[in-house]
């Protein structure tokens, strides 16, 4: 991804707009940046997102995307921690607007909804999230698309290949692989009290997160389901948001994803303080489905019901896997450290479907380990803001 770089009074220049050109990352005092200084408009959009190797940023097309080696590429993600959006998720928005309001009117904007649809129903299906989401709303100058957005409600279609594993002993445990490409991940740790209650996860459309944990000792994480298509409904970051925001047991998880339409299929594994787990199948047009496997790839079920596409990615090979470790009665630790080999990780980068992060969650102490082959970062809810460089 290439840098833009803006003059606030303290100069700046990364992917969200707050890189440094002369002091180090880790030596930003990021509460003292005069965000409201940096001239938003002066920052070229266009060169910003344009990703880096030469691939085509937004594209489905996953087969435009250049091949670049493991371990070759330099990412930074950013730690964000604010109790309630303010300076450090407007100058999130402001760096990913243009990005992410032109994947959001790409295809048959037709199939968006009204802002008056797309607002009723986060009303009606999550209304603890409705004075977070104006607030939001009152961040982006009441951007007309960008309220559409926030309510992800009808969104474009997308599908990240992933592998996820609960463990209650010696503790709550939730493991996760995020499988997707580089050009197209938000690069996001996002620390929140929105509603009282910390929540810490890894971010996806501005507030919505693809795996996480709270303060009540519950940890949620998401994998595309391997059914293709989609339906009238949410995208599935806002709905684990959701949860993690009002859920503080299993059973309160289970009612959540129960009522609330999705808009793509997707498994959904959730671990409470008690150790008690489950994997919810939920999909659009359909009652969610719920086992308690603590284990899930990307397809539904035992056999694939898209075998094609469970082959592509490796799914069934993936789960059987997982299966085994579970027979071994291995402790998390030793888990983890599977997570960065193969068959559970993946260099295909340049396909859509490679290992972004491998993440696991101690909700009960409440700390997140992120890992990359050589490199982690422990994560808790009382961290401060910082960024770390990390290698693909």
């Amino acid at each position: 991804m290439t840098t833009t770089h803006c003059t606030p009074k303290t100069t700046f220049s990364h992917p969200f707009s707050f890189l440094t050109s002369g002091a180090g990352l880790r030596d930003i005092d990021w509460l003292s940046v005069d965000w409201a200084a940096i001239d938003w408009a002066a920052v070229d959009w266009a060169s910003l997102y344009a990703p880096a190797q030469g691939s085509t940023s937004g594209s489905p097309d996953w087969t435009a995307a250049a091949a670049y080696p493991t371990g070759s590429r330099e990412i930074e993600i950013f730690r964000i921690v604010e109790d309630k959006p303010g300076k450090q998720w407007k100058a999130l928005f402001e760096a990913t607007r243009a990005a992410y309001l032109g994947w959001y009117r790409s295809g048959d904007i037709t199939e968006r909804p009204s802002l008056e649809e797309a607002q009723r129903q986060l009303a009606n299906h999550m209304p603890e999230l409705v004075p977070t989401y104006r607030k939001m709303v009152e961040l982006t100058g009441n951007d007309h698309d960008a309220a559409r957005f926030l309510t992800m409600w009808n969104m474009p279609a997308f599908a990240p290949a992933c592998s996820q594993v609960a463990f209650a002993d010696p503790a709550p445990t939730l493991i996760r692989n995020y499988d997707y490409s580089p050009d197209l991940w938000e690069r996001t740790i996002y620390t929140s009290a929105f509603r009282g209650k910390k929540v810490t996860g890894t971010g996806d459309c501005l507030w919505g997160l693809l795996d996480g944990m709270n303060e009540s000792g519950l940890a949620v994480s998401l994998t595309f389901g391997g059914r293709p298509g989609s339906g009238e409904g949410f995208a599935i970051p806002i709905v684990i948001r959701y949860i993690l925001e009002t859920a503080s047991t299993l059973e309160q998880a289970r009612e959540i994803l129960a009522r609330i339409p999705v808009a793509m299929s997707y498994n959904v594994t959730v671990i409470d303080r008690s150790g008690e787990s489950f994997t919810a199948f939920v999909a659009p047009g359909q009652p969610a489905e719920f086992s308690d496997h603590p284990a899930a790839t990307n397809h539904h079920g035992v056999t694939p019901e898209f075998p094609e596409k469970a082959a592509r990615f490796r799914s069934v090979e993936r789960l059987e896997y997982l299966d085994g470790l579970l027979s071994e009665h291995r402790e998390a630790e030793t888990t983890f450290d599977e997570f960065l080999e193969k068959p559970l990780f993946s260099t295909e980068y340049s396909a859509g479907f490679g290992t972004l992060y491998s993440v696991m969650y101690r909700p009960t102490v409440g700390v997140a380990e992120y890992r990359w082959r050589g490199q982690h970062w422990r994560i808790t809810h009382d961290d401060d803001a910082a960024s770390r460089t990390i290698v693909l």
